[in-house]
């Protein structure tokens, strides 16, 4: 089998990316080990965060990375036995995070955020996917004055530099837009430009159903196979359906492509937050209205078509080590101090691990040592909100288009000249 591009990995990067070759007029055969998002893509808050301009730091104060150390919180956790592994990864996160870097680094970023909802209208019209999209932001909850007030000061910045639109919401407001969340806040903040996903994978799935109604194709394979085609320019991938042959090939495998590109000669600096999700039944009559987070315990808690899903901060260990779902027991017990949550309706806890680079932005663009060869990964949080503005600006690229946005801040070269 022959086509003009590989694209190797079915979460939402990779079928976006293969959407938009296949607009072009491109023949696109997309390579996954399992089915379309049923990896990374598979569990997230369901959000598009429109309002997320400023990428996830790493904390640098001294009191609260103390405090991180004590390994007993919900929004993070980590597996002493993999430290020594993440300790090149996080010192240079931890470096990119001072706040004058910090900041440079999310004026860099914010076009790709900027531009998140408008291509994935584009993608959620053309798929039909309407249904699976509600368009009403999401709360922040907050349990004491402090942290109302310095979180009220970070959005007023964020309004006024980037245009995003939020509501202050005192405590009868929340309980208003809450009525069965307990009162334990004192007040909350609604993220209002965000659009909320009933089913993540259910949305990935849709624009694969697109794909392949402009002629793409998806085939079972394994992408550790590949390698330039023998005799000749391009490149080839065993898969269950033979030998799959293309020119250009784009890398979009979530924290698998580092194995990969190391393999072709690269060393990126790829770093690893596994997460992990539960859904839960509503009890009695109770109902969330809003996608919604405890800011000060550091969970989720998104009203989806399977249920309430529950998710967790950032687990750092291996990417393929066992389960340790401790940060899921520590959120439940909370949140159902603070909602009615009946049982859980997942046999087990899903876990998956997003992808990180150390300066927190994603890696986009040619490889710089091989022709035909092109990266889309690293996008961390916000993989679901960038998979379409990512696909769009790689086949714009791939194809002689001038990209519709500065793409130079996430070029390869950044970390392998």
């Amino acid at each position: 089998m022959s086509a003009d591009t590989i694209v190797l990995g079915a979460g939402i990067i990779g079928v976006s990316t293969a959407i938009h070759l296949a607009r072009r007029g491109k023949s696109v055969v997309l390579v996954d080990r399992r089915g379309a998002g049923e990896e990374t893509s598979f569990g997230n808050a369901g959000l598009i965060q429109r309002e997320g301009v400023v990428p996830y730091g790493f904390p640098q104060e001294l009191g609260l990375i103390l405090r991180y150390g004590l390994n007993n919180r919900i929004d993070a956790h980590y597996h002493m036995s993999a430290m020594l592994k993440l300790v090149p990864f996080l010192s240079r996160y931890w470096w990119n995070s001072n706040k004058s870097r910090h900041q440079v680094i999310a004026r860099a970023y914010a076009p790709l955020i900027e531009n998140s909802i408008s291509e994935h209208k584009d993608l959620i019209e053309a798929a039909g996917a309407e249904h699976l999209i509600r368009k009403s932001g999401w709360v922040e909850a907050f349990r004491s004055n402090a942290k109302r007030d310095s979180e009220f000061a970070e959005a007023e910045r964020l309004a006024r530099e980037y245009g995003i639109s939020y509501t202050r919401l005192d405590k009868a407001e929340l309980a208003k837009e809450e009525p069965h969340l307990s009162r334990d806040f004192i007040g909350g903040l609604k993220w209002n430009d965000p659009w909320n996903v009933l089913d993540p994978h259910g949305l990935t799935a849709a624009y694969l159903k697109y794909f392949e109604s402009l002629g793409g194709r998806f085939v079972v394979g394994d992408a550790t196979t590949l390698a330039p085609r023998a005799g000749g320019a391009g490149w080839q991938v065993k898969t269950d359906e033979g030998l799959v042959e293309g020119k250009d090939v784009v890398v979009s495998l979530g924290p698998w492509s580092e194995e990969v590109t190391r393999k072709l000669g690269y060393n990126f600096l790829l770093g690893v937050k596994r997460g992990y999700h539960m859904h839960y039944a509503p009890a009695g009559n109770a109902i969330l209205n809003n996608w919604l987070m405890d800011n000060e315990r550091g969970y989720f808690l998104a009203p989806m078509n399977k249920g309430i899903r529950l998710t967790t901060g950032a687990e750092f260990a291996r990417r393929d080590a066992p389960k340790s779902p401790v940060q899921v027991e520590r959120a439940e017990r909370v949140a159902r101090t603070i909602f009615p949550l009946a049982e859980r309706l997942d046999a087990e806890p899903w876990m998956g691990a997003r992808p990180c680079t150390p300066d927190m932005m994603p890696i986009v663009g040619k490889a710089p040592r091989h022709q035909g060869l092109w990266l889309a990964f690293g996008h961390a949080h916000h993989g679901l909100t960038l998979g379409p503005v990512t696909g769009r600006l790689i086949a714009e690229a791939m194809t002689g288009e001038r990209p519709f946005l500065d793409m130079s801040a996430y070029r390869p070269e950044r970390f392998n000249p």
